[in-house]
């Protein structure tokens, strides 16, 4: 079984279904709420569970009632969970998400920044484990420091690029993989192409950018290219790209290279968003295998 690592971020997504997003100063009745385990390390994790994988969630949670609800969601989805500050008594971090009818969402986050995690410390026996890890540059202390240890095992190490953020220059000298969004910004870099240019000469061995329902861009040493992305009837697109990313390291886990992967998560995330929210698409799916992995090497 492929085992993995998902480092960053948990909150608790309550999330809304509108016929249109609300103006200023107005109120809305929405058709339905939900309230679902959310960030992107832990929809990752997630997925990669419903796909075959073994993850360990590494995350900051707390004792709170509200942080109650991640912990029950992860025992529902047999996720192991390091927590970062087992301490911390204040609600974990809480997204409001409104969907509209064309399957558009507006979010509202506080993130990790209100929750001060103390430096992380590996647990050498589940990363002795590991065939990949990814980190989502929330919580970046732990971020670098599960990064820098696999790194060290040489373990593939995968960075979810959602967002420029400090200390990100200094996690990416342990990163093998970069899956990041179209409005990642490096320093200095206006463009995809700048962006592009700043992770290789980090030495950043392969690199994808992904771009809602348009092809997946991508750098793997000599080769580059793109990755069609399978166009679908677009429900919900929430969660679509942490699904992208988890099932991206399920199959690089199992074996596979790294357009191969890229072209397989590319379905699951796409399948994803015929679906509302981040879990209905696991229920009525077809996407739940376990690969016969090939020899290619995993992200490197």
């Amino acid at each position: 079984m492929a085992n993995g690592i998902f480092v960053g971020l948990s909150t608790i997504d309550l999330v809304y279904n509108v016929d249109e997003f609300p103006e200023a100063n107005t109120k809305i009745v929405a058709h339905s709420q939900d309230l679902f385990a959310g960030g992107p390390a832990t929809n990752a994790a997630i997925a990669f569970r419903h796909l075959g994988g073994n993850p360990t969630l590494v995350t900051a949670v707390g004792r709170h009632a509200l942080a109650g609800a991640i912990k029950e969601e992860l025992q529902r989805h047999s996720i192991s969970l390091i927590d970062l500050k087992p301490s911390f008594d204040q609600p974990p971090s809480i997204s409001s998400i409104y969907v509209n009818s064309a399957g558009e969402r507006n979010v509202v986050s506080a993130n990790a920044t209100r929750i001060a995690a103390p430096p992380a410390q590996i647990d050498e026996s589940v990363l002795a484990q590991a065939s990949i890890v990814l980190v989502d540059g929330h919580s970046m202390q732990a971020c670098q420091a599960w990064a820098r240890a696999a790194r060290a095992r040489a373990i593939p190490v995968v960075l979810d690029g959602g967002s420029w953020k400090d200390g990100t220059r200094e996690l990416l000298a342990s990163i093998d993989a970069v899956i990041c969004s179209a409005d990642f910004r490096p320093p200095g870099c206006f463009n995809e192409d700048d962006a592009l240019r700043y992770l290789l000469d980090c030495g950043v061995a392969c690199i994808a950018i992904t771009c809602g329902a348009n092809p997946v861009r991508f750098v793997s040493g000599a080769i580059s290219g793109i990755v069609p992305v399978p166009q679908v009837e677009r429900v919900d697109t929430m969660g679509a790209g942490d699904i992208f990313h988890g099932a991206y390291c399920y199959y690089a886990a199992s074996g596979h290279g790294f357009e191969w992967a890229l072209r397989e998560a590319a379905k699951v995330a796409s399948d994803s968003c015929r679906f509302h929210g981040t879990r209905q698409w696991m229920q009525r799916s077809t996407f739940r295998q376990t690969v016969r992995g090939n020899s290619a090497s995993p992200a490197r």
